[in-house]
């Protein structure tokens, strides 16, 4: 599958306020983040750029003041596992 490689030049990284082993981690978070919220990326493929499980992508969305994106198909997903575990 092919990869998109970004270049960040050596000195914006180290204008970065973060440790250097953070770097990489933390650009795809908020690339996922801006992605999301701007309506770019589902949930899922955001959540998966970012690395993180669904409800650690859920609870970083609250604290960054990002309103979750819940349409009509995930509401009937979410109605049919209820009535499923009831």
């Amino acid at each position: 599958m092919p990869q998109l490689n970004l270049e960040i030049p050596e000195e914006l990284i180290q204008s970065l306020k973060l440790p250097r082993d953070e770097v990489p981690a933390r650009l795809k978070r908020e690339l996922a983040l801006r992605l999301y919220e701007k309506g770019l990326l589902s949930f899922g493929k955001a959540r998966e750029l970012a690395g993180m499980t669904k409800w650690e992508f859920s609870r970083i969305l609250g604290e960054e003041g990002i309103p979750r994106h819940y349409d009509l198909e995930e509401f009937d997903r979410d109605m049919m596992a209820l009535e499923e575990l009831g």
